[in-house]
């Protein structure tokens, strides 16, 4: 009996050793030639793209994406939707239970770049409407071949099932309460039964579009069942964020003159090369109020017609100046996949003693801070400082499983910016 016991216990070990991570989305660029991608509600207007890809389930907008490929010939480029769990892993719906569609999708429309000395391809696709709400996951392969993923992109759904409300409080931690931004929330459920909130409900607040910049609400403070009333008013610090500092930001809609906070700019034959301004950390500054974008970006030519097919691809050289500087800096933004992507790393120049970083970035607007990597994430504060004052955009998320379900629904968001100072 105690062999037949220890080879169970080896077989049970072996499949728990062997079995697969399940796999958790994020938003990654998986070949350096993709670029400029961006996901944001398909309603025409200039400024949706710097928009958060979310979208009512009831509403009648869709998304759209779009993407540069380096490239001469275009590719064909597929696409799949799939369905996620609030911690972004796939959820155990079926395809046919969120689409009323086959689940993969050709790209078909592309265009050729106008008279640019670096050739591009530029993509766009108009996701399909979706009939659950919850989390999203878009994947783009090439040849219909699954294996070679180029790039994945995040979005969410959200059903208006409850009445949800936040706002900005006076902080309750007084040694940093001219530094941090406090977001206290309730919701009413009068119009969707919630079996057991307390256990079954998780609220998420995001800062800037930042899913490395989140807070997850598991409890509430109070629940009133006479009033269908639920408050997160924390006073922990779990649901405070740092307010940051405004970002900086590099003007790059001309190439045959120079935009805001642009030094140089040398146009050769083959390439457009710029260079940024000499920035220095800034921890220790008083609080400058100016517009900016969330560390978004935004394409736009102001030489050309066609922001999309005729704006340059330019190499750009960030500049931070090295004294006060204590470790690697990164430079972070949606320009660089929020530090994702290798160029985000800087590396110290002798000769100019300043630490230096170059881009491949498409005619625009861009928003950067610069970061220390930690194991908690990204530091701004040793070289950004923060400020109660700052402008940040905030999303709240409010997930349910109900009793039985086999996927979180989104049911409520709320998108806060009440000191909204946009570009």
């Amino acid at each position: 009996m105690m062999r037949i016991a220890l080879i169970f216990i080896l077989f049970f070990c072996g499949i728990s050793q062997h079995s697969p991570a399940q796999q958790v989305y994020t938003d990654r660029v998986f070949e350096e030639n993709i670029l400029s991608v961006r996901l944001h509600p398909n309603t025409g207007d200039f400024a949706a793209q710097m928009n958060s890809p979310i979208l009512d389930l009831a509403g009648g907008v869709s998304l759209m994406l779009s993407f540069d490929d380096l490239a001469y010939d275009p590719d064909m480029f597929s696409a799949k939707i799939i369905h996620c769990n609030a911690d972004w892993t796939p959820s155990d719906l079926k395809d046919p239970e969120y689409l009323n569609e086959y689940n993969e999708f050709n790209i078909l429309q592309y265009d050729y770049s106008i008279n640019t000395r670096i050739p591009y391809i530029h993509y766009n696709f108009v996701l399909p409407r979706v009939r659950k709400s919850g989390n999203y996951a878009i994947i783009i392969y090439r040849g219909r071949d699954q294996n070679q993923v180029v790039l994945t992109r995040r979005f969410m759904v959200y059903q208006n099932a409850i009445n949800l409300a936040a706002r900005v409080v006076t902080p309750s931690q007084t040694e940093v309460r001219r530094q941090v931004q406090q977001i206290s929330l309730n919701l009413n459920y009068k119009g969707r039964d919630l079996f057991d909130p307390r256990s079954n409900l998780k609220v998420v607040i995001r800062q800037n579009q930042r899913w490395d910049n989140q807070k997850v609400l598991t409890r509430p403070t109070m629940i009133r069942e006479d009033s269908k009333m639920i408050e997160y008013n924390l006073i922990d610090g779990s649901n405070t964020f740092w307010g940051g500092n405004e970002f900086r930001f590099v003007d790059l809609r001309f190439v045959r003159a120079r935009g805001i906070n642009v030094k140089a700019v040398r146009m050769e034959e083959d390439v457009v090369y710029a260079e940024g301004g000499m920035d220095q950390a800034r921890p220790d500054g008083v609080y400058s109020q100016y517009l900016d974008v969330n560390g978004q970006y935004a394409i736009m030519n102001l030489e050309r017609q066609n922001h999309e097919l005729e704006s340059e691809y330019m190499v750009m050289t960030f500049n931070l100046e090295a004294e006060g500087i204590k470790e690697t800096p990164y430079i972070i933004g949606a320009l660089t996949q929020w530090g994702e992507s290798p160029d985000a790393k800087m590396t110290l120049n002798k000769k100019t003693g300043a630490f230096e970083t170059t881009l491949i970035l498409k005619q625009g607007w861009y928003d950067y801070q610069y970061a220390y990597k930690t194991n908690e994430g990204w530091d701004t504060l040793p070289l950004e400082g923060s400020f109660f004052e700052t402008e940040n955009e905030y999303e709240v998320l409010v997930y349910y499983r109900d009793m039985g379900s086999r996927y979180d629904e989104l049911i409520g968001y709320f998108n806060l910016n009440p000191n909204k100072r946009r570009l």
